[in-house]
């Protein structure tokens, strides 16, 4: 075969078995052989410098994954001891326990049931953050402080939250009403904590919690031998959204773009921006069944929800509820700034309110 003719025949081969490769391997996967590799590299979800899940499922967490121990001696700021329990070992909740310091014995305090934040996907009771808070509130009350874990989303799609926050509240009022003689009972809250004393607490999605539960309490009939009340519910900046702008929430489809598809992957697509999970101020004749007479509502000017906790302060007299509500907003501030500035004089006033209100419930 001539030799010409010898090269046109390799340059066929070659570009014929380059197409080939080209079909079975995209251009953008030769040009990044990461790509190709990772099975991982496609998203479902981001939500930027907090969490990243891949289609795979692979979660990657960017906050709220720090750690702190609890202090079983006393924190050296405030006394306060805290410990890490198992509330309920079928469920396999957990929680971090308060206890403020000088208590003497058979003494009974108020108990806060608190619920963390971080948009039902990151955080938990041993954060930085919570501890801090929840420490200084015990203190500051005083009271013992129950820092609840709870499953997060996306691994636990909301209701799996819900579920877990209303079991550790049956945990707790079962370990607060034991006389001593169960072997099992947890003995800070045995010896210390009034079950005729709880507060249901939380800050964001921790407050959409606690809410939640004063709602389920009620429509549920009621915890067996305890009753379908609380004495309060604290919920600090709220997280509620709905399908439609509120009062003055923008209205621009990019801003609304950020909030409207977190509570959908959250969720799983199982309960739209109007579920009375999420916007209560959608379901009142539901609203109005809130398991408690005393209700604080904080929140910030500059906070993403303020609308909406100024709608659930202004609408729940409005559904039927009977109670007495407390409303503070914060100037100047923007949502949940308390926790990274909780050394500021505006934190420690909204502290103290906070405390006052959980003295007089």
């Amino acid at each position: 075969m001539p030799k010409l003719s010898c090269r046109v025949l390799f340059a066929a081969l070659l570009i014929a078995s380059l197409a080939a490769l080209l079909v079975r391997f995209p251009i953008h996967r030769l040009l990044n052989p990461h790509a190709a590799m990772d099975p991982d590299s496609e998203l479902e979800f981001e939500m930027p410098g907090v969490l990243r899940v891949y289609k795979t499922g692979r979660v990657e967490r960017f906050d709220g994954t720090e750690t702190v121990p609890p202090c079983p001696d006393g924190d050296p700021a405030n006394g306060v001891a805290s410990k890490d329990i198992v509330l309920d070992p079928a469920a396999g909740i957990s929680a971090r326990l308060y206890l403020p310091a000088g208590v003497d014995a058979g003494k009974k305090l108020p108990v806060v049931v608190f619920f963390h934040g971080g948009a039902f996907m990151v955080h938990t009771a041993a954060s930085p953050l919570y501890h801090i808070y929840a420490a200084s509130l015990a203190a500051a009350v005083p009271a013992v402080v129950v820092s609840v874990d709870y499953r997060l989303a996306p691994e636990h799609r909301i209701p799996a939250a819900y579920d877990d926050a209303f079991a550790a509240l049956k945990a707790v009022i079962a370990a607060c009403r034991a006389d001593g003689a169960e072997a099992e009972a947890e003995p800070w809250l045995a010896a210390h904590g009034d079950a005729s004393r709880i507060v249901l607490a939380g800050d964001s999605a921790g407050g959409n919690m606690a809410h939640n539960v004063a709602i389920r309490l009620r429509k549920e009939g009621g915890i067996e031998g305890y009753g379908d009340m609380v004495s309060g519910v604290v919920l600090l900046y709220p997280y509620f959204w709905g399908k439609e702008p509120l009062g003055a929430e923008p209205t621009d489809p990019g801003y609304r773009a950020m909030f409207d598809p977190t509570w959908e992957f959250i969720c799983g697509g199982k309960f739209g921006l109007d579920h009375p999970y999420v916007n209560p101020m959608a379901s009142p004749e539901e609203w109005r069944q809130l398991g408690s007479r005393r209700v604080l509502v904080t929140t910030a000017d500059q906070c993403w929800f303020v609308e909406r906790a100024r709608a659930y302060a202004e609408g729940i007299k409005k559904c039927g509820w009977e109670g007495e509500l407390e409303f503070y907003e914060t100037k100047g501030e923007a949502h949940v700034f308390f926790l990274p500035k909780h050394g500021s004089e505006k934190a420690v006033k909204e502290l103290a309110l906070v405390a006052e209100f959980v003295r007089r419930c």
